[in-house]
């Protein structure tokens, strides 16, 4: 059985990743000139920090050195995160994922825009938009078999409750302290 390039690179990378506490997302190498490029993307559950990124840069790049893989051409390293509009495929993306909202392409191709309510092994529980705005927005199971692709949408303008709440507390503070008149 034939192996490539980057399914060696996942098997060097995989128990390191591991090893950090990390996933690993995905691995790329391209042409970047005379150089190649080897991009990785690490996650967990709570967000990558920086710091470990650059953990594990480091460790990569002194594995990659020491195996014979990048051979002798010159490559260039780049560890980083999924990113905000991550690509949903695995059901620890869609845990990931609660609370976002995401365009999602069903396998009968249809279309929908939903909010990530709960995710498991099995499927995710979704809350559809209503089209244009119109109605209400509907909670519908679905099963990863129903999901041909999904990405994750950013949003500029979500009003998130509990900010909102926050916010309204906050508000209530600043009344009470000045009194009835208004004046403190």
């Amino acid at each position: 059985m034939s192996t490539t390039h980057t399914d060696r690179l996942r098997a060097l990378l995989e128990p390191l990743a591991v090893q950090a506490g990390l996933d690993l997302e995905d691995v790329k190498v391209t042409k970047a000139g005379s150089r190649r490029q080897v991009q990785i993307d690490v996650d967990t559950d709570g967000g990558v920090d920086m710091d470990a990124i650059a953990e594990f840069s480091r460790v990569v790049g002194e594995a990659l050195d020491e195996s014979d893989l990048m051979g002798a051409e010159p490559y260039l390293l780049e560890v980083g995160s999924p990113g905000a509009e991550r690509s949903l495929d695995l059901p620890r993306h869609w845990r990931r994922a609660e609370g976002r909202l995401a365009k999602i392409h069903l396998v009968d191709g249809g279309e929908i825009v939903a909010r990530v309510l709960e995710a498991d092994e099995d499927g995710t529980l979704v809350e559809v938009q209503p089209v244009k705005g119109r109605g209400r927005p509907k909670e519908r199971r679905l099963a990863y078999a129903e999901v041909d692709r999904a990405r994750v949408q950013v949003e500029f303008n979500r009003k998130d409750d509990k900010l909102l709440d926050e916010a309204a507390d906050y508000a209530d503070d600043d009344a009470s302290e000045e009194g009835d008149d208004g004046a403190l």
